[in-house]
Order: C-alpha cells, then sequence, then structure tokens
C-alpha cells in the first residue's frame, strides 16, 4: 500500500509538473492576430501629472490581463483552450480509411457522436475558456468610450471645458502596447452664489435652519457629488422633519451661466429648487406643497393575515395605540408599543420607521412587518398602521456534521435544537438544545479506547430588552436592539484527554448603537470544569511524561526504585514509568529529597508536577466581562474597511469580597474553596483590530494584529487552561499546527501548549486567479508567553523587549474557493523564522514542503 502510494505521489508530481511546464512555455500572443495590438498598461495623465487613484482609472473600458504575481495565468490557460475541437475531432476521425468504422463497431455510431462532445474532446476546451480570459486586444472604439467617460468624470469637478487625447505607444516588444491617456483640465468652475427656489413654505423654513450644515457652498469649487450629497442630506432632513413623503426627485440644480464658454472669473450661479410633490400616476405636479405631518392615530395588527377581514377583529388600546387580535391577545400590550417609536401627536421621522423595523425584526417572533402611513384630508396629519405576520410558535433544526481532525480519523457530530418563540407573551425565544458526537481515534496507543464521545446540551432564553431590577430604559433605548441572554449548559466529553465534565451559566446583555457598534456585558459567566480521568495524564501529555521519563532513566537500575517501573519489551527503552502509580510515586521521592538528583533536573520535575496539578485539578470560574466592538464596512462587497474588538474580563472578585461574610475552607497551598474546588482569580484583557485595503482588480490587502493578557492574582497562581491562549493553527500561524508554537523559544515542551500572553500580526495578500477560484500570499508572526504566574523556565517567560525576538515568522501560500456563502480554503505555511532553534539557524530551516504545514478551513481566518 505504502508504494501504491509513492506510486500515485510520483505520478502527481510528474503531472503538476507537466502542467506548470505547460502554461510557463505558452504563448501570450498565441490568439493575437498579425494586425492586433495586447494591451499591456494604461497610464492616465491630467495636466501632466499621473492619475493613481483607482476610481479614477477604473473608468477606462479596456483593463490589461489580470496577472498573478506578473504572470498572466487566466490568458495562457485561454491560449491552452482549442478554437475549434469539434472539427479537430472531425480531422482526426477520419484521417487514417478504417478509424472512424474501428470506433462505430467497438463503441457504437451513437457513442462515438458523443465523443466530440466529452470533456476530453470539447469540454476541456470551454472549461478552459471559462476559467480563463481572452486576450485583450486595444479597441479604439473603446478607448474613445473611455475618453468620454473621463471627460465626463472632470465635467463633474468643474473642469466644464477640458478635453482629451491618447496615444498608443508600442515598444521593442512585438504585438505589444500601452495605451497613454491624457486630460487638458483647464481652469474649474467657482460657485460664486446660491440661490433657492422652495415651493413650500414650510420646507423654506426648515431649510433655513440648516443653511450652514449644506455641503453646496459659494467660494468652493463645483463638484457634482457634493450636489448629489445635499440632495440626499435634504431628503434625510425634510423626511426626518415630519415630510414622510417627499421625494428627492423634486430638488434639483440650475447653472445660471454657459459654462461651453470660456471666461477669466470662472464664476458660476447656482439655483436650488425643491419642486411640489410628484403625482404616483404620472409625471404632471400637483397642486398640493409638501407640509410636515404629525400621527393622529396609531395602530399595530398583532396576528395580521393577508386577505382577512379587519372587521372581524378584537382591539385593545393601551398607551396611545390601538392592538388588533383575532379571538385573543398573544402578547403583552407593553412588549408590541415598545417595538414601535411612533407616538401619538409626534412629528413624522423616517428614522423612526427604520428603527421600528429594526426593533420588530429584533423581537425574533414576527415575520419582516409592513408599515402603512395614511394622510387625512388636509395632508397634515397621519394614521400609521403596522402590521405583523407572526412566525411559527414551535420549530426544530437539525444539523448533522462528518468531521476529521489529528485526533480522530472521522467523526460525526449532531445536534438538534427545539425554538419556542413568545414564551411568556413578551417575544422571548427559548432554545432547548442537544447534542452529540463520536469519532473513532486516529492513534490507538493515545488512550485504552478506541472512540471519543461527546454529548451535552444547553437552556437558552433571549429577551428583548435588558432583564434587569433597574429600569435602563433612559441609558439602553429600544432603538438599540437591546437583549438579554440566560442560558444554562453542560457537557460530558470523553476521549484521549482528561474526560472532562463542563457546567457553565452565562447571564449576557448586547444592544447597538447602530449598525457599526455593538456593546455586550457578561455580567456572570459562570463555569465548572470537573476532570473525570485525572489519572490518565501522562497518557495524553505525552511530551511531558517522556521529559519525567528520561529524568527517571538513572535511577531505573536501583532495585529500591524497582515499583515505579514496568518492562516494556523494548531494546531503546526497557523500563519506564508506570502511569499513573510509577509517576507520582517517582515525583515525590525527588521532590522530598529522597532522590538525588541535580538541582536542574529537580526544577524540571517541579515543572512537570505544577502542570500536571494545574491542568488535572477541577475549576471554578466566576467571570464577568465587558466586550466593545466596532466595524466600518458597509455591506458585503465593502473591500475597504475596518473593525477593531475591546475586552476586559475579571473573574474571582465576588467571591474573594464573600469570603469576608461566609468563611470558606483552605486547601493546602491556602487557596479558598467554594464547593470544594479553587475558584479562579485573574483579570483578563484583549485587543483585535483588523484592516482590509482594496488595491483594485478584486484584490484586498489584510492585515490583523492581537494582543491578549490574563493576569492570575488573589487565589490563583495561573490562569485556567480554558481561558488561557495558544498559538498556531488555521487562523492563527498557520506555520504552526494548533497548540504547538511556544511559548517563547521553547519548543514542543508539552503536547498542548498554552500560556497567559500572547502577540499575534498577520498580513494577506488575496488575489483572483480564474473565476471563483482565489489565492492568496501570507506572512504570520506571534507567539505566546508566561507572565505574571508561577512558571519559572525563562525561555518561556516574558521579559521584556528582548523577548520580542522570540516573536516566529510563518510565510506561506493558499487557494481559496468562493461557494458564494462561504469560502473553502487551504493554506501552506512555512516556518520561516522559528524562535526556538538557535542563531541563524533560525531563519528558513525546513523551509520545504516536506517540512510545511497545510491548513484546511471554512472561510477567511480574518
Amino acid at each position: 500500500m505504502r508504494g501504491y502510494s509513492g506510486l500515485m505521489c510520483h505520478w502527481a508530481k510528474i503531472v503538476l509538473l507537466s502542467l506548470i511546464v505547460t502554461l510557463l512555455g505558452c504563448n501570450t500572443l498565441k490568439k493575437v492576430g498579425d494586425d492586433e495590438l495586447l494591451l499591456t498598461k494604461n497610464t492616465l495623465y491630467a495636466d501632466e501629472e499621473k492619475i493613481t487613484d483607482s476610481d479614477i482609472k477604473s473608468l477606462i473600458a479596456q483593463k490589461p490581463n489580470s496577472t498573478v504575481l506578473g504572470y498572466p495565468l487566466r490568458l495562457n490557460l485561454y491560449n491552452l483552450a482549442k478554437d475549434n475541437p469539434d472539427s479537430l475531432f472531425q480531422n482526426w476521425l477520419h484521417r487514417k480509411e478504417k478509424r472512424e468504422k474501428r470506433l462505430n463497431n467497438l463503441l457504437s455510431k451513437k457513442q462515438v457522436h458523443r465523443l466530440k462532445e466529452s470533456f476530453l474532446v470539447s469540454g476541456a476546451s470551454e472549461f478552459l475558456k471559462r476559467i480563463g480570459e481572452p486576450p485583450v486586444i486595444i479597441d479604439t472604439t473603446l478607448t474613445n468610450k473611455s475618453l468620454e467617460r473621463l471627460e465626463a468624470y472632470y465635467n463633474s469637478k468643474g473642469y466644464f471645458n477640458n478635453s482629451g487625447a491618447y496615444d498608443i505607444v508600442t515598444g521593442k516588444r512585438k504585438k505589444r502596447a500601452q495605451l497613454a491617456y491624457k486630460i487638458t483640465l483647464q481652469k474649474p468652475y467657482i460657485i460664486d452664489t446660491v440661490q433657492k427656489n422652495i415651493t413650500s413654505p414650510q420646507l423654506d423654513s426648515i431649510y433655513g435652519i440648516t443653511t450652514e450644515n449644506s455641503l453646496v457652498k459659494a467660494g468652493e469649487q463645483f463638484d457634482l457629488a457634493k450636489f448629489n450629497q445635499e440632495r440626499e442630506r435634504l431628503t434625510s432632513l425634510f423626511r426626518n422633519s415630519g415630510v414622510y413623503n417627499f421625494q428627492e426627485s423634486s430638488i434639483s440644480y440650475d447653472i445660471l451661466r454657459d459654462t461651453s464658454l470660456v471666461a477669466d472669473d470662472q464664476l458660476m450661479d447656482v439655483q436650488l429648487n425643491i419642486q411640489r410633490p410628484r403625482s404616483a400616476n404620472d409625471t404632471s405636479v400637483n397642486n398640493n406643497v409638501y407640509r410636515v405631518n404629525r400621527f393622529k392615530k396609531i395602530n399595530i395588527y398583532a396576528d395580521y393575515l393577508i386577505g382577512g377581514n379587519p372587521d372581524s377583529l378584537q382591539s385593545v388600546d393601551y398607551d396611545n395605540y390601538t392592538i388588533f387580535y383575532n379571538d385573543e391577545l398573544k402578547y403583552r400590550p407593553k412588549a408590541l408599543t415598545d417595538a414601535v417609536f411612533f407616538e401619538k401627536d409626534s412629528i413624522y421621522r423616517d428614522l423612526d420607521r427604520i428603527r421600528t423595523y429594526r426593533q420588530i425584526t429584533n423581537l425574533n417572533t414576527f415575520r419582516y412587518p409592513n408599515i402603512e402611513f395614511i394622510p387625512d384630508s388636509t395632508q397634515t396629519e397621519l394614521t400609521s398602521n403596522i402590521y405583523l405576520a407572526p412566525r411559527p410558535k414551535f420549530s426544530l433544526n437539525l444539523n448533522f456534521d462528518v468531521t476529521h481532525s489529528n485526533i480522530q480519523q472521522v467523526g460525526t457530530a449532531f445536534s438538534a435544537t427545539v425554538i419556542t418563540r413568545n414564551v411568556f407573551g413578551g417575544a422571548e425565544t427559548l432554545n432547548v438544545s442537544a447534542r452529540g458526537s463520536i469519532g473513532l481515534l486516529s492513534d490507538a496507543s493515545l488512550s485504552d479506547e478506541t472512540f471519543t464521545s461527546e454529548i451535552g446540551g444547553d437552556v437558552n432564553i433571549t429577551f428583548p430588552r435588558i432583564w434587569f431590577p433597574l429600569n435602563t430604559e433612559k441609558v439602553i433605548p429600544y432603538y438599540m436592539l437591546p437583549q438579554s441572554r440566560f442560558l444554562v449548559g453542560t457537557n460530558f466529553q470523553r476521549n484521549i484527554g482528561l474526560d472532562k465534565q463542563t457546567l457553565n451559566t452565562i447571564l449576557s446583555y448586547n444592544w447597538s448603537p447602530n449598525t457599526r457598534l455593538k456593546h455586550t456585558v457578561e455580567l456572570l459567566n459562570v463555569e465548572f470544569v470537573r476532570n473525570v480521568n485525572p489519572d490518565n495524564f501522562f497518557n495524553v501529555y505525552q511530551n511531558t511524561y517522556r521529559s519525567l521519563d528520561d529524568i527517571s532513566d538513572d535511577f531505573q537500575d536501583d532495585p529500591q526504585y524497582a515499583s515505579f517501573f514496568e518492562d516494556t519489551n523494548s531494546i531503546v527503552d526497557p523500563l519506564r514509568l508506570t502511569i499513573p502509580e510509577g509517576t507520582t510515586d517517582f515525583t515525590e521521592a525527588v521532590l522530598n529529597n529522597e532522590i538525588p538528583v541535580s538541582a536542574e533536573q529537580r526544577n524540571e520535575v517541579n515543572s512537570v508536577e505544577e502542570r500536571r496539578q494545574r491542568l488535572t485539578e477541577n475549576n471554578l470560574i466566576f467571570a464577568s466581562n465587558y466586550t466593545f466592538s466596532k466595524n466600518s464596512k458597509t455591506d458585503i462587497n465593502d473591500l475597504d474597511f475596518f473593525q477593531y474588538r475591546v475586552k476586559l474580563e475579571s473573574a474571582g472578585n465576588l467571591l474573594s469580597l464573600m469570603a469576608n461574610v461566609v468563611p470558606y475552607n483552605e486547601n493546602d497551598n491556602d487557596q479558598l474553596l467554594v464547593f470544594g474546588v479553587p475558584f479562579s482569580q485573574y483579570f483578563k484583557t484583549e485587543f483585535d483590530f483588523i484592516r482590509h485595503w482594496g488595491i483594485g482588480n478584486s484584490s484586498v490587502l489584510a492585515f490583523r494584529s492581537f494582543m491578549g493578557l490574563a493576569v492570575p492574582y488573589g487565589n490563583s497562581e495561573s490562569i485556567p487552561f480554558v481561558r488561557s491562549y495558544f498559538a498556531g493553527g488555521s487562523n492563527d500561524n498557520r506555520a504552526w499546527n494548533a497548540y504547538e508554537l511556544g511559548p517563547g523559544s521553547t519548543e514542543n515542551i508539552n503536547d498542548f501548549n498554552e500560556a497567559n500572553f500572547k502577540l499575534a500580526f498577520n498580513l494577506e495578500y488575496r488575489f483572483p486567479i480564474a473565476g471563483d477560484v482565489k489565492g492568496a500570499l501570507f506572512a504570520d508572526a506571534g507567539n505566546i508567553w508566561n507572565v505574571f504566574d508561577s512558571e519559572n523556565n525563562p525561555d518561556a517567560i516574558f521579559s521584556g523587549f528582548s523577548s520580542l525576538e522570540d516573536i516566529a515568522l510563518g510565510t506561506g501560500l493558499g487557494l481559496r474557493y468562493d461557494f458564494t456563502y462561504f469560502v473553502f480554503r487551504v493554506d501552506t505555511g512555512f516556518k520561516t523564522y522559528n524562535p526556538a532553534r538557535e542563531g541563524s539557524d533560525r531563519w528558513f530551516r525546513g523551509y520545504n514542503l516536506r517540512n510545511a504545514v497545510f491548513n484546511v478551513g471554512i472561510n477567511y481566518p480574518f
């Protein structure tokens, strides 16, 4: 089997090498005619100044073929396609007199006819054309179109008398040329005065109050973009000042000068026009003018059915709202009215309409609402009808996944969630879920068990408001979409680890002042971790066991320590410490100075024992935290944005304060115990920053930085394993596997390396390759260290700026396939700078495919 795998790998390398040689040897000009020129570059000059603005250059209709690291990959893939595969197949078929007859006898005439439609004959060429890119041939029609676009753009910036030309620049390379666009701008026009013509007195009054905020101002250069922005500003201003039906099309501007004439002053007068509302049926102007509207009545239809008879509905008045319902009102009136931001006798505001839509959706009880506004005969008062269509009371979600990891050969995971809406009549949502998984171990030596298993479940209830004894509405109003969540869950894990049982409880709040900001407060985050099988520690953490067993080798031949060891029937290591009796007895003997070891060996044994105790002790974490996040991304197509997240967490302080009132028991390490378990006490802070730059042609430069620090104090000397940091993996430093990097300059001290201080920096260049296939080049830097805790290994401790030389660097490349809803990615990382090595050996050692780390992930890492 190994020989077969090696043979397949050998052939795969040959095929890959052949493809690379074919692409590199491909003639870029293969499909460029003798009288045609391949466009290689565009340059743009405005008054002899070179323009690099990507938005302006995007106006050019013809762009050179895309490249990957300077190589025209998609063009050469297109060139590999055959132009007439059907004709070539027919020529081959009839090249020999009896070939067609023999194939007909072998396959049948119908199957031979289908051969020309097969992937090998025509399908491969069609596929190459689809993912490839035809050569961009200079087309003067498109070139003139580009000039028209550029002239129109500079017209919009006030250069009304600009003119453009282009040059086709040929070089020494045949059939290739560059295009140089040259725009002569002339003097720009300056706004001299801004006049107004507003037909509605009420709009004129509103406009007059905010004149200083106008984006179109006297003395500034004409800019059409500012005129459009001003129209949007005025539309928003009027709609939020009571004019519910204001139309942006009612706003226009007149330029009171002939801009085709060149003059010395280049000054222009501008007139703002705001006309009457237009009819919905035609373009004629109504006699009515725009007026400010106030709410006369607000109706809420709590269980609206399309086509239903509104006369059969019952109603109830609550706090100046009228709620209509069928048979029985299933919701508390306040839960409905709190989601509506219109108030009786108040003026209409478009902002209140948007907030009402958002909050009703946030209730998670109704489908997207329909809001109707009906004016009265005076056109000054409104009746608002809000139609709410409820979602099903119950729903069921089922999930099933097949997984694979370095621990499991194969695994299956399943979950089921029952969702109950409007549990207590206040639009609360109850989620009851159960989950489980089972998998086959990849290495039977890791455990006595063959399979891993996990089972758990939780109860989660969400309130569409802040659930707190004090009234928080003034501080966190409902338009901020407040939510409270209370969760109780448990999980039992049986695998190669210590078989953990986890109980957790969370009481959290979150709210969003706008679509870009979010606050989250976990007032209560309680987690209890119980290690069911602590005696299995040295079976799991093999590196830790080997370091202890290596020290014991000096004493394995001494008869008085024979009970510590077992016979392995191995020539290399005939005796080893038994688990757990031998490891426990040997450790105790060393730490009690019953076995003569060196000071270095004793420190190593002490470090192993401290780690064993920390990872096998049960943990009680009683924490609170606050997270603030901001995201400037406008939509999924926004390639230029930033986001950051700040988190502060504190654990154990409340329990520590209660010790002054309620006496706690203590263990041998003077730690206070709650229910027989020492509670964790620490302070933790994190900062995460991400920045994306769109650099044209759908390429993106992405950067991320992360810093996290957790400081134990009081009742703890170290951070619980579940709250510590690790380095490596598909979303971190991709040149190392998860938990493999660090801490500091150490290497593989433990099987799962972790620490309480982390720095990480990632830079990734993402670019399109062909169709939905994209590529990436990345550099990942960072590491973890111990600081302010019980660690005594100097190589693992952060001691100042000098420790920054322990920052590891991994570089590599990746492929991504965009499935629209998610991105599947494969990354290959190489250890470029490895702090675990010495001197010059830190750089580029093992920089080859044999030592590369392959990562598979879903969606981008940042």
